[in-house]
């Protein structure tokens, strides 16, 4: 069979090139005899790979010096807790609220202290991104949290918020590497990788080094300490040693294209074609404000939920899987993450065309 379009949120579709590549390297990396996942995570081989990796990554987002990067585990939804337990020093911290994972962090932080949600786009189902230029940010918080790309909603900031000299935390997990990123606008930055990096299983956190604390209370679990995994660089316990490895040869794939902004006019365009034709569309249409139109996630619907259902059932039939809108808002949504090629959307589009004539 061939291979379909896939435009799922996550676990999204990878580059061809790397999947061919680790197909070619299964039964044996580089001469080792052995598959990297059967190999050691202390052995010499698995310390060049993460450490190929983690220069890869540095190159790629510029990271400064005076930034740690930690391959972990426990995927983002771990972090909402993770980033309450080390960072929080006075026990408060301030959330805007763009959509349900920002949602799920900001409950969770409650555990740890005072999380206060200082802006929300709830009133319009996270259709927008609220404005951040003059947030009522807490004399006494220890950082300012975003959801940088709402990948249910598909709003993204184009503008980050003023934190008042406040610490920005973000999750970017459905939009890392999609554009160059200014890391040190962050104090901490982290992804799980399944959408726009690799397989599920590994989460990055690139975080500053004044914010990693041997400070912590007793109660925080050795394993959810940024210090304890800084100290190890990583290997503190077996980490996820294959998905590393694809999270590395995606790395490579990325350079080899020019890097991250010659990915951002890629992406620019397959978003650009996407939008032009919902925007003339008479059947289907976007359901995001326009200047908050994420690059990565594009929903859309039309005005029947009979219409949905069969475009979903016809497209899937054609080739274009996983375009069902996610369970709380319904409708489509297509996943345009940095693997799915510019060929992928122009040929949805013509399809949305065809069904659009088809159905009138």
């Amino acid at each position: 069979m061939a291979r379909v379009y896939n435009f799922s949120a996550g676990p999204s579709m990878l580059p061809e090139a790397v999947l061919k590549q680790a197909a070619a390297e299964m039964l044996d990396y580089q001469g080792s005899g052995q598959s990297v996942m059967e190999m050691s995570h202390r052995s010499k081989v698995f310390d060049n790979i993460i450490k190929e990796a983690e220069k890869d990554l540095r190159d790629l987002l510029n990271i400064p010096d005076n930034y740690k990067v930690l391959f972990l585990q426990g995927g983002a939804s771990q972090q909402f807790a993770a980033v309450p337990m080390n960072l929080m020093k006075n026990g408060v911290a301030d959330y805007i609220i763009t959509g349900q994972w920002a949602k799920k962090a900001y409950e969770e932080a409650k555990k740890y202290g005072k999380a206060v949600a200082v802006a929300s786009s709830a009133d319009e189902t996270f259709s927008y991104i609220p404005d951040c230029s003059d947030l009522p940010i807490d004399d006494d918080a220890d950082y300012v949290y975003i959801c940088h790309n709402n990948t249910i909603y598909g709003t993204s900031f184009k503008t980050l918020p003023n934190t008042k000299g406040k610490i920005l935390v973000a999750d970017m997990s459905s939009d890392i590497l999609s554009q160059p990123v200014n890391v040190s606008d962050y104090g901490l930055i982290y992804f799980g990788v399944q959408k726009n990096v690799g397989p599920a299983g590994v989460v990055i956190a690139i975080i500053r080094e004044d914010l990693i604390r041997d400070d912590l209370p007793e109660s925080v679990p050795t394993m959810l300490k940024y210090k304890t995994q800084a100290d190890a660089e990583s290997l503190y316990n077996t980490p996820n040693c294959w998905g590393i490895y694809m999270c590395g040869l995606v790395f490579k794939w990325l350079k080899s294209l020019g890097g991250l902004e010659q990915m951002q006019k890629i992406n620019e365009k397959k978003a650009g074609i996407l939008y032009n034709f919902l925007d003339n569309s008479k059947m289907f249409r976007g359901t995001v404000r326009k200047e908050d139109r994420s690059l990565m996630n594009v929903p859309f619907v039309t005005d029947s939920e009979e219409l949905n259902a069969k475009f979903i059932k016809e497209a899937t039939e054609a080739g274009f899987v996983n375009l069902k809108g996610h369970r709380s808002v319904g409708g489509m949504r297509a996943s345009i993450y940095n693997a799915m090629p510019v060929e992928g959307v122009e040929k949805l589009v013509e399809f949305m065309k065809e069904f659009e004539a088809n159905n009138q």
